[in-house]
């Protein structure tokens, strides 16, 4: 797509990092600090129209709601509809999967702060996007070229 791309993983504090080295879950007061500055990276790219890809275990509804509307989410508990600080307009892509494929992945990485046992933990946590949020879901079971196929068309046919 030509677009810039974000890893969230790059932005964790590194009291983060370490927590999760060490096989600990984040809770979600170790997150909002985490989701607000990824917020503020999606608000500048889209200050200067530039469009961007984030990749981002946003297990929450709330956690999505802050990526969107940064800390108006945490205030008010819903996104802005109107002003300076309107909500940005974000496509979240649901890659959905049997905890045993995505645990094999897990398994291939290296160099990463994220053990492969915190899986489930996440699995735990996850909510499930629904309407009225902006989301497609994306089976992990297709190939790697089927899965970009059916998000540039969620993208540019929407």
């Amino acid at each position: 797509l030509g677009w810039k791309f974000y890893d969230a993983d790059d932005y964790h504090s590194p009291e983060n990092k370490k927590k999760m080295a060490e096989g600990i879950p984040l809770t979600d007061e170790d997150r909002i600090p985490w989701l607000c500055a990824l917020h503020d990276i999606l608000r500048r790219e889209d200050s200067s129209r530039q469009d961007a890809i984030l990749a981002c275990s946003a297990l929450k509804k709330m956690y999505r709601r802050v990526l969107v509307s940064g800390t108006s989410a945490i205030e008010s508990n819903q996104p802005e509809q109107s002003g300076e600080s309107a909500a940005l307009k974000v496509l979240f892509v649901h890659l959905d999967g049997p905890i045993d494929i995505i645990a094999g992945r897990l398994e291939k990485r290296r160099g990463h702060f994220m053990p492969p046992e915190l899986l489930k933990s996440q699995f735990d946590t996850l909510e499930l996007p629904s309407a009225p949020e902006n989301f497609i879901t994306v089976s992990l079971e297709k190939s790697l070229p089927e899965i970009v196929l059916e998000i540039e068309h969620a993208i540019f046919q929407g």
